[in-house]
């Protein structure tokens, strides 16, 4: 076993505290990575603030970079020295179809998170980035750009990926009016990928303030939601709306600014998503989701990205500030992700 210290959660409604843990010694196909950003997501403060004491310990972090001390006999694709990126997914089936065409997150057998998993070898529990090494399957560990900066790329292993697949899948380039609701962690990152995919952009925001913000990650335009006007004036205009806002929203507003045949895709997971029938079937509109995505997509991702300079807008924090890293995103006070230094 190799042994590594975190950031857990040990009691339930407690801080997160350093604490001492064992990672698995490397397989034959593994990995080993000495994590210098991790990144804070919301759905980390998700998990920390609903797990019960029945999953404690809980290291979280799911989106991280870093650089590889070791690799086990098997690995052919990396080498020790190598500047490396993970996300969200450390396994899978790799034998069901969705596997097979590189959609991993779509494992009819469910994938391995990345933390708060179970090991499809020796059952054990993963423990997430919020720590100093990872252990990691050879086909979930990702080449990082040389040319950008570990902190920015450690968001795009969540955020980058949630957005970057839909745009892609739905053929986003010239030409296309794109509509992206919410600036935030993934908002603002879809603005940067669209914006280089060559479309034109538009900012939905219940928050007038956030206009300036908006055009100075590369918007074209922005639509004050609350607005009805604006909303009015908007009727029929976008091919592509990317809606990023994760909670329970009016979805029906969005869907009349809708071309034909166009597209609204939904990256929250409110329990249930609601939209006026006639308005989706009036002009063929589709409403579809996505999740996170497969190998293949983050892979080229993180190459577009570094053919294009994209990172995440990032505030880096010491590791041992974690909390103060939490406690200010449950009150929205970042612009636009924190990430965790470790090597502070």
């Amino acid at each position: 076993m190799r042994s590594t210290t975190g950031y857990a959660l040990l009691e339930p409604g407690t801080e997160l505290r350093e604490w001492a843990f064992d990672r698995r010694d490397p397989r034959p196909d593994d990995v080993v990575v000495r994590v210098t950003h991790t990144g804070v997501c919301h759905s980390d403060i998700h998990t920390i603030d609903d797990i019960g004491a029945d999953g404690l310990p809980l290291v979280p972090g799911h989106e991280f970079t870093g650089e590889v001390v070791a690799v086990g006999a098997e690995v052919t694709g990396f080498a020790t020295g190598d500047l490396v990126a993970v996300g969200n997914i450390v396994d899978s089936c790799g034998v069901c179809e969705n596997c097979l065409d590189a959609e991993e997150p779509y494992c009819l057998e469910f994938p391995t998170t990345t933390y708060n998993g179970r090991d499809r070898v020796d059952g054990s529990i993963t423990r997430g980035g919020y720590s100093h090494e990872y252990v990691v399957r050879e086909r979930f560990v990702y080449h990082l750009p040389t040319s950008l900066d570990p902190a920015g790329v450690a968001p795009l292993m969540c955020a980058g990926i949630t957005v970057w697949q839909p745009l892609s899948r739905y053929e986003v380039g010239p030409g296309t009016e794109v509509g992206v609701v919410g600036l935030g962690g993934l908002g603002h990152l879809a603005v940067k990928f669209a914006k280089a995919l060559g479309a034109r952009v538009t900012v939905f925001t219940t928050s007038p303030s956030k206009a300036a913000d908006a055009r100075e990650l590369g918007a074209d335009d922005v639509i004050v939601s609350s607005d009805a006007d604006a909303m009015d004036a908007a009727a029929r205009r976008f091919d592509f709306i990317l809606d990023t806002a994760a909670g329970k929203h009016p979805i029906t507003p969005y869907v009349r600014t809708l071309a034909m045949d166009g597209t609204i895709c939904m990256l929250g997971i409110p329990d249930q998503y609601e939209v006026d029938a006639f308005t989706l079937l009036n002009g063929r509109r589709r409403l579809t989701s996505s999740g996170s995505g497969g190998t293949r997509d983050t892979q080229a991702m993180l190459d577009f990205a570094g053919a294009h300079g994209i990172v995440a807008d990032v505030e880096v924090l010491p590791a041992a500030q974690v909390n103060t890293a939490l406690d200010r995103l449950r009150a929205n006070d970042v612009r636009w992700r924190f990430v965790l230094d470790f090597t502070a």
